[in-house]
C-alpha cells in the first residue's frame, strides 16, 4: 500500500465541512469577561442580546461580553436570569441582528456519538476540540435535585465553561461546565437550558432601545 492510496475523494469534502462548520461556530461564540473570576466562554441565544454562559461564569460580577462576530467589540452586560443549581445563567447586551446558535435536541444523543468543543482554553479564543460522547448521566445537586448531564471525552481547559458542546451538524447539545477525572468534560444538556429560557426569559428581558 502506498501514501496515496489513503487520498480518498471523502477526505477534502469532509475537511471543507468541519472548516464551515468551524467558522459557524465561532459566530455564534462569544467571549465573557467576568472581572472577579476570570474569562470565560457563551453562546449568542438571540439575535437581540441574550448569552446564554455558566452561571460560574457569569452569574455574578461586573460582565462584559466580546463579540468575536463582530470583530471582538465589547459590550457591557447585565445578569437577566440565572440558576446557580444547574450552572445556567443568561445575560443581555444592548446589540441587535446577532447570530444565534443553531440549537439540537439532546435528547436524542447516543453514546458514541461525535461531538466538538470550542471555546477560549487558557486564553486561545475560539479553540476547537472534538471526541465523542462518553454515557448519557446525571448528578445530584446540593439541593437533592437530579439533573441529566453529557459526559465527552472532548478536551477542556479553563475558559471553555459556559461555551458550547455541538454535535457534527452543527447543534448545540449542551454548555460545557466542568473536567471531572482529569480528561471527561461534563455539560449541561441544552434542553435543560430550553426549559430555563421558557420559564425564565418571557419575565426576565426588559425591552430597551438597542444599538447595533
Amino acid at each position: 500500500m502506498n501514501g496515496d492510496s489513503l487520498n480518498l475523494p471523502v477526505t477534502p469534502l469532509l475537511n471543507d465541512e468541519m472548516a464551515v462548520l468551524a467558522g459557524r461556530l465561532r459566530r455564534s461564540l462569544v467571549q465573557i469577561n467576568n472581572h472577579r473570576v476570570g474569562i470565560g466562554a457563551g453562546i449568542i441565544w438571540r439575535e437581540d442580546g441574550i448569552i446564554l454562559t455558566n452561571h460560574h461564569v457569569g452569574g455574578r460580577g461586573q460582565l462584559s461580553v466580546i463579540l468575536l462576530s463582530q470583530g471582538n467589540a465589547v459590550y457591557p452586560a447585565r445578569v437577566i436570569a440565572a440558576d446557580p443549581e444547574i450552572d445556567l445563567a443568561f445575560l443581555q447586551i444592548q446589540a441587535s441582528r446577532l447570530p444565534p446558535a443553531l440549537v439540537a435536541d439532546s435528547r436524542n444523543l447516543h453514546v458514541g456519538q461525535l461531538v466538538f468543543a470550542i471555546g477560549h482554553p487558557w486564553g486561545q479564543v475560539g479553540f476547537l476540540t472534538a471526541g465523542i460522547i462518553s454515557s448519557l448521566d446525571s448528578a445530584t445537586t446540593r439541593r437533592g435535585r437530579q439533573i441529566p448531564i453529557l459526559r465527552s471525552d472532548v478536551t477542556l481547559a479553563p475558559g471553555n465553561s459556559g461555551g458550547p458542546l455541538v454535535n457534527a451538524a452543527g447543534g448545540v447539545v449542551g454548555i460545557n461546565t466542568l473536567v471531572i477525572g482529569g480528561d471527561q468534560g461534563v455539560a449541561i444538556p441544552i434542553h435543560l437550558a430550553q426549559a430555563f429560557a421558557d420559564q425564565a426569559l418571557q419575565r426576565a428581558v426588559v425591552p430597551e432601545e438597542v444599538s447595533v
